[in-house]
Formats: structure tokens, C-alpha cells, sequence
């Protein structure tokens, strides 16, 4: 089951992101003129990448930086809290 979870955590925000593009391909061309940085935002912080194209296009304002901030905390924990699981099992 851990493992499930683990693949869904990882493949949903990704899977989201280019099933976003594929149907609404012009809303990601207003937010990103070209396409490296999405490209790098779906290897890197797909979260983060998701909430930007949410709320870039009217201009990011307001409560629009708790969801980027938020977003940006996701993919971070997502990437440093295996580490800190794992941290008993290194044998020094």
C-alpha cells in the first residue's frame, strides 16, 4: 500500500500537468512564454508548477502567494521528508 501511495504522490501532480496542457494548451502559453522552465517545473516542482499556472494568468496578487508559497512547501517535503525517514537506516 506505502508503495501505491508513493507512486500516486509522485505521478499525480505530473500526470495533472500534462493532462492540463493537452487540453488547455493556450492558458500555459499566456503563463510560460517558453517551454523550459514548465518543462523544468515538471521534473523539479510539478506542485509548484500547477499553482503558478493557476493563478499567473490574472496576475499573481494577494492570497495568490499563499498558494504559490504552499505549493512550494509541498514539492520540498516531498522531496527532503524521505531523507529525514530514512535517516536510521544509514549505518556510519
Amino acid at each position: 500500500m506505502c508503495c501505491v501511495l508513493t507512486i500516486l504522490l509522485l505521478v499525480g501532480p505530473r500526470a495533472a500537468i500534462l493532462i492540463w496542457w493537452l487540453i488547455d494548451p493556450t492558458r500555459w502559453q499566456i503563463t510560460y512564454p517558453s517551454f523550459i522552465v514548465p518543462l523544468l517545473g515538471f521534473i523539479l516542482l510539478p506542485v509548484t508548477t500547477l499553482a503558478y499556472v493557476l493563478v499567473a494568468p490574472g496576475g499573481v496578487v494577494g492570497f495568490d502567494w499563499v498558494w504559490l508559497v504552499l505549493a512550494v512547501l509541498i514539492d520540498i517535503g516531498g522531496q527532503g521528508g524521505g531523507a529525514y525517514r530514512n535517516r536510521d537506516r544509514v549505518h556510519r
